[in-house]
């Protein structure tokens, strides 16, 4: 029997039961739940989930899925009748910290799309320094650099401008 894959997106008010919902309504269609990612946000609760079901499940799940949406929480499902062909590229591991303020998070992001470089996974939070009251900025990222020619040039520019922002970027070869 054929596959047919989604990816679904999850956004609202933050409440219990919301992942125990999609995870029944997958689990009663026979479908498998392979790979998700979640917050919750101030309040709200956003997530993005990948799910594969029997084809001939697929539209009766896929219908019971959007239907769990309510005015306070909205469900999309779209349907992935292919994954995108993904180019050979080098992973790197990116770590930012430094003194909070406006506009670190453009600057660094300006550097990686000029140098072609995707991001994969961004994650940030503002944290109290230990032993002091200051507020500082971190940056967890994995990026995806298009060649492995491509992360020299970007570690050099990502050092200086880490430098002339006063931020420390840590970049390490990840695994693929």
């Amino acid at each position: 029997m054929s596959k047919t894959r989604f990816v679904m997106t999850l956004l609202g008010k933050d409440q219990p039961g919301i992942v125990e919902a999609v995870s029944r309504v997958v689990a009663d269609y026979g479908g498998n739940w392979e790979e998700s990612n979640m917050a919750r946000l101030s309040g709200r609760f956003a997530g993005f989930i990948r799910i594969s079901a029997e084809s001939t499940e697929a539209s009766a799940l896929e219908a019971e899925l959007v239907a769990l949406s309510r005015p306070d929480l909205e469900f999309q499902v779209e349907r992935i009748e292919k994954d995108d062909a993904q180019p050979a590229t080098t992973p790197i591991h990116m770590e930012l910290v430094g003194h909070d303020r406006p506009g670190i998070l453009r600057e660094i992001t300006a550097v990686i799309a000029e140098a072609g470089v995707n991001v994969a996974r961004l994650e940030t939070v503002c944290r109290s320094a230990p032993m002091s009251a200051e507020t500082h900025f971190h940056v967890d990222a994995d990026l995806l650099c298009p060649s492995d020619d491509s992360v020299e040039p970007l570690r050099e520019k990502l050092e200086q401008l880490g430098h002339d922002m006063m931020v420390e970027i840590d970049l390490v070869e990840a695994d693929a």
